[in-house]
Protein backbone atom coordinates (compact mmCIF):
# COMPACT_ATOMS: atom_id res chain seq x y z
CA UNK A 1 0.00 0.00 0.00
CA UNK A 2 1.55 3.47 -0.69
CA UNK A 3 -0.03 6.70 0.25
CA UNK A 4 1.17 10.07 -1.36
CA UNK A 5 2.51 12.62 1.63
CA UNK A 6 4.22 15.09 -0.49
CA UNK A 7 4.20 15.92 -4.22
CA UNK A 8 6.76 18.75 -5.17
CA UNK A 9 8.23 20.25 -8.10
CA UNK A 10 11.39 17.95 -7.94
CA UNK A 11 10.45 15.12 -5.50
CA UNK A 12 7.47 13.17 -4.41
CA UNK A 13 7.36 11.49 -0.76
CA UNK A 14 5.56 8.05 -0.24
CA UNK A 15 4.71 6.07 3.02
CA UNK A 16 4.86 2.63 1.16
CA UNK A 17 3.74 -0.45 3.51
CA UNK A 18 5.86 -3.39 2.13
CA UNK A 19 6.67 -7.15 2.85
CA UNK A 20 10.98 -7.56 2.78
CA UNK A 21 12.23 -10.72 2.01
CA UNK A 22 12.80 -11.59 5.19
CA UNK A 23 8.88 -11.57 5.36
CA UNK A 24 8.81 -8.69 7.40
CA UNK A 25 5.89 -5.81 6.93
CA UNK A 26 7.38 -2.49 7.57
CA UNK A 27 6.19 1.23 6.60
CA UNK A 28 8.62 3.13 4.88
CA UNK A 29 9.23 6.48 3.55
CA UNK A 30 10.68 6.70 0.51
CA UNK A 31 11.05 9.91 -1.62
CA UNK A 32 10.63 9.56 -5.56
CA UNK A 33 13.06 11.58 -7.64
CA UNK A 34 13.24 11.43 -11.54
CA UNK A 35 17.33 10.92 -11.24
CA UNK A 36 19.85 13.02 -12.20
CA UNK A 37 23.27 13.71 -14.36
CA UNK A 38 26.81 14.61 -13.48
CA UNK A 39 29.32 15.58 -15.14
CA UNK A 40 33.36 16.14 -14.40
CA UNK A 41 33.94 18.92 -16.67
CA UNK A 42 37.98 18.44 -18.26
CA UNK A 43 39.68 21.90 -19.64
CA UNK A 44 42.37 19.61 -20.49
CA UNK A 45 43.53 16.66 -19.56
CA UNK A 46 44.48 17.73 -15.83
CA UNK A 47 42.14 20.72 -15.39
CA UNK A 48 38.71 20.30 -13.62
CA UNK A 49 35.97 22.92 -13.87
CA UNK A 50 34.26 23.13 -10.49
CA UNK A 51 31.27 25.14 -9.25
CA UNK A 52 31.57 26.55 -6.00
CA UNK A 53 27.03 27.03 -5.76
CA UNK A 54 25.48 28.50 -2.42
CA UNK A 55 23.51 25.09 -0.94
CA UNK A 56 20.70 26.50 1.69
CA UNK A 57 20.34 23.07 3.06
CA UNK A 58 24.20 22.83 3.26
CA UNK A 59 24.00 25.99 5.22
CA UNK A 60 26.58 27.30 2.56
CA UNK A 61 28.51 27.07 -0.70
CA UNK A 62 29.99 24.01 -1.73
CA UNK A 63 31.97 22.85 -4.48
CA UNK A 64 30.19 20.93 -7.19
CA UNK A 65 30.75 19.45 -10.70
CA UNK A 66 27.67 20.48 -12.75
CA UNK A 67 24.67 18.51 -12.35
CA UNK A 68 20.82 18.39 -12.38
CA UNK A 69 17.62 15.94 -12.34
CA UNK A 70 16.41 14.77 -15.74
CA UNK A 71 13.37 16.42 -17.05
CA UNK A 72 10.72 13.77 -17.75
CA UNK A 73 11.67 11.22 -20.38
CA UNK A 74 15.09 12.81 -21.20
CA UNK A 75 18.34 10.91 -22.14
CA UNK A 76 20.58 11.14 -19.18
CA UNK A 77 23.91 12.08 -21.33
CA UNK A 78 21.41 15.11 -23.04
CA UNK A 79 20.67 15.95 -19.81
CA UNK A 80 24.89 16.15 -18.78
CA UNK A 81 24.95 18.02 -22.16
CA UNK A 82 22.43 20.52 -21.11
CA UNK A 83 23.71 20.81 -17.33
CA UNK A 84 26.93 21.70 -18.75
CA UNK A 85 26.41 24.26 -20.88
CA UNK A 86 23.88 25.87 -18.32
CA UNK A 87 25.75 26.14 -15.71
CA UNK A 88 29.45 26.42 -16.62
CA UNK A 89 29.08 27.70 -20.67
CA UNK A 90 30.80 24.74 -22.12
CA UNK A 91 29.50 22.06 -24.82
CA UNK A 92 31.45 19.12 -24.68
CA UNK A 93 32.62 17.37 -27.68
CA UNK A 94 33.09 13.78 -26.12
CA UNK A 95 30.92 13.13 -23.16
CA UNK A 96 31.72 9.36 -21.50
CA UNK A 97 29.68 7.57 -18.91
CA UNK A 98 31.88 6.90 -16.02
CA UNK A 99 29.10 5.90 -13.20
CA UNK A 100 25.64 5.81 -12.16
CA UNK A 101 25.05 5.55 -8.47
CA UNK A 102 22.24 5.65 -6.03
CA UNK A 103 22.63 8.51 -4.24
CA UNK A 104 20.93 7.60 -0.61
CA UNK A 105 19.29 3.83 -0.99
CA UNK A 106 18.16 4.05 2.46
CA UNK A 107 15.39 6.80 1.38
CA UNK A 108 15.36 7.21 -2.02
CA UNK A 109 15.03 5.99 -5.37
CA UNK A 110 16.99 8.84 -7.11
CA UNK A 111 20.22 7.44 -9.40
CA UNK A 112 22.86 10.21 -10.79
CA UNK A 113 24.50 9.08 -14.02
CA UNK A 114 28.24 10.72 -14.19
CA UNK A 115 30.05 11.77 -17.08
CA UNK A 116 33.90 12.79 -18.36
CA UNK A 117 32.94 15.86 -20.59
CA UNK A 118 36.34 16.60 -22.42
CA UNK A 119 36.89 18.43 -25.97
CA UNK A 120 35.10 21.29 -24.08
CA UNK A 121 33.91 24.34 -26.67
CA UNK A 122 32.21 27.76 -24.85
CA UNK A 123 28.65 27.46 -25.52
CA UNK A 124 26.19 29.54 -23.34
CA UNK A 125 26.19 29.64 -19.90
CA UNK A 126 22.15 30.20 -18.68
CA UNK A 127 21.40 30.30 -14.85
CA UNK A 128 18.39 29.92 -13.58
CA UNK A 129 16.40 32.42 -10.98
CA UNK A 130 17.60 30.14 -8.20
CA UNK A 131 21.33 28.77 -8.93
CA UNK A 132 23.87 31.13 -7.35
CA UNK A 133 27.56 30.14 -8.30
CA UNK A 134 31.07 30.45 -9.63
CA UNK A 135 33.38 29.11 -11.60
CA UNK A 136 36.58 27.77 -9.90
CA UNK A 137 39.56 25.38 -11.81
CA UNK A 138 41.87 23.04 -10.24
CA UNK A 139 44.14 20.40 -11.31
CA UNK A 140 42.94 16.91 -10.66
CA UNK A 141 45.23 16.14 -8.21
CA UNK A 142 44.20 19.11 -6.06
CA UNK A 143 40.94 18.13 -6.30
CA UNK A 144 41.57 14.82 -4.60
CA UNK A 145 43.45 16.72 -2.09
CA UNK A 146 40.44 18.43 -1.68
CA UNK A 147 38.42 15.70 -0.90
CA UNK A 148 40.79 14.29 1.63
CA UNK A 149 40.84 17.78 3.12
CA UNK A 150 37.22 18.08 3.62
CA UNK A 151 36.88 20.80 1.45
CA UNK A 152 34.71 19.25 -1.19
CA UNK A 153 32.00 18.00 0.65
CA UNK A 154 29.23 16.86 -2.06
CA UNK A 155 28.93 13.21 -2.68
CA UNK A 156 28.12 13.36 -6.26
CA UNK A 157 31.54 15.48 -6.79
CA UNK A 158 33.56 13.27 -4.72
CA UNK A 159 32.33 10.45 -7.03
CA UNK A 160 32.97 11.48 -9.78
CA UNK A 161 36.33 13.20 -8.98
CA UNK A 162 37.54 10.15 -7.63
CA UNK A 163 35.94 8.28 -10.74
CA UNK A 164 37.93 9.88 -13.25
CA UNK A 165 41.15 10.55 -11.25
CA UNK A 166 41.11 6.79 -10.91
CA UNK A 167 40.42 6.57 -14.95
CA UNK A 168 43.54 8.69 -15.14
CA UNK A 169 45.95 6.86 -13.20
CA UNK A 170 44.62 3.53 -14.97
CA UNK A 171 45.70 5.27 -18.39
CA UNK A 172 48.75 6.11 -17.31
CA UNK A 173 49.75 3.26 -16.06
CA UNK A 174 49.16 1.71 -19.41
CA UNK A 175 51.13 3.84 -20.93
CA UNK A 176 53.79 2.92 -19.08
CA UNK A 177 53.61 -0.58 -19.07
Amino acid sequence: MTKNIYKGRIVNLNLETVTLPNGATVELEVIHHPGAAAVVPLKDERTVILIRQYRHAAGGYLYEIPAGKLHPGEDPRECAQRELEEEIGYKAGRLDHVTSAYTTPGFTDEVIHIYKATQLQHGQQCLGHDEVLALAEFPLERTIAMIREGVIKDAKTIVGLQCVYLQVLVENIGEEG
